[in-house]
């Protein structure tokens, strides 16, 4: 027999109208409703025979601080669209936002929505609201981030090994005493990305100095803002900084350069990303290249092997990054020429 809506309907008794809403999770069907007809679903195996339709990748905001409008994000999901096309599927793009009075209503409806594979941008998304993501009844895949403690794939950046090479790089350079712009809204890549930082000072026999710690505002007008404020103290500057990002490289940048300060006759500075700008920027930043289209497409594909097989296992998946070197770094070990020294 084949079974579809009419049949649900049938044998509950309601309209398949209102069986379509609530196995599409629609808002305005009652929870005991529901649950009688996706019990009544599973036991005729109508859920079963459903296939995954398309992909939803879910844009998730704790305050919008990290998650933007940047380049950065714009080519992830670009890699994504792009890898779902390939394979055949189509790619919804979803915001949900914690701060919304519907928040746990749409993630409900997002974690049960039989028809859609998810692809979770959890860049904001901490460890307490990621476990809500291991309830999904559909396939899932973690994009820029990882939770030790919950057994879900994710596609993420190489943070630590990528910051460390960043500060090795300008100790190569002969600095040694080195800050850290640092985001003022923690996440974990930022968390990663200070071990990495770390672990380069501890190796090479460094100390960490914490007054060259400058907490600032992850984007650039916030970051310049922040960082004119604690110029006007007057505060003990290393030789070079390196930042959690590039939007806080270019707004540090900024601010030190209206301070009088040069980049790179007085201090370096490394960021991370590599976003379009940093090449024109004055001068051009020195930074960590994030593959951020190739983490897209990969967590598309990991995607589609649990579509096809399931989910036996998990995997986490760094793409390694690459590096960019620019004008924003002076080598210590080689003497300014009489063109830098004046200007």
């Amino acid at each position: 027999m084949k079974v579809n809506i009419e049949t649900i309907s049938r044998i509950t008794g309601f309209s398949p109208a209102t069986v379509s809403n609530a196995l599409n999770n629609k808002r305005g069907v009652n929870k005991d409703t529901a649950e009688k007809i996706f019990q009544t679903a599973r036991e005729i195996g109508y859920l079963n025979g459903q296939r995954i339709r398309k992909v939803k990748l879910v844009i998730y905001r704790k305050n919008g601080s990290i998650v933007n409008d940047s380049p950065f994000f714009s080519s992830l999901m670009a890699g994504v669209e792009a890898e779902c096309r390939s394979f055949g599927f189509d790619c919804v793009f979803c915001h949900i936002d914690q701060g919304s009075p519907q928040y746990d209503e749409d993630m409900g409806e997002l974690l049960n929505d039989r028809a859609s594979a998810l692809l979770v941008l959890a860049t904001e998304m901490e460890a307490a609201e990621a476990a809500r993501l291991q309830s999904a009844s559909v396939p899932l895949v973690i994009l820029d981030n990882w939770y030790e403690r919950l057994g879900c794939d994710a596609v993420l950046i190489d943070n630590t090994d990528a910051s460390y090479r960043a500060v090795d790089y300008l100790i190569q350079k002969g600095h040694q005493h080195i800050g850290y712009l640092r985001g003022n809204f923690e996440i974990k890549n930022f968390y990663y990305r200070r071990m990495g930082y770390q672990r380069a000072l501890q190796e090479h026999g460094l100390n960490l100095n914490p007054a060259y710690t400058f907490d600032l505002t992850p984007n650039m007008e916030g970051a310049c803002k922040d960082m004119a404020a604690l110029l006007e103290k007057k505060p003990e500057l290393p030789t070079a900084f390196f930042a959690d990002n590039d939007m806080i490289a270019l707004g540090a940048m900024r601010a030190l350069q209206q301070h009088g300060i040069r980049i790179p006759q007085d201090i370096s500075v490394v960021g991370f990303d590599d976003l379009p700008f940093c090449s024109i920027s004055t001068p051009p930043l020195t930074t960590v290249k994030v593959y951020n289209r190739q983490m897209g497409c990969a967590a598309v594909r990991r995607l589609m092997q649990l579509v096809e097989y399931g989910n036996d296992y998990c995997t986490k998946i760094q793409i390694a990054s690459g590096f960019v070197e620019r004008d924003s770094v002076r080598d210590l070990q080689e003497p300014l020429n009489n063109s830098e020294t004046l200007n």
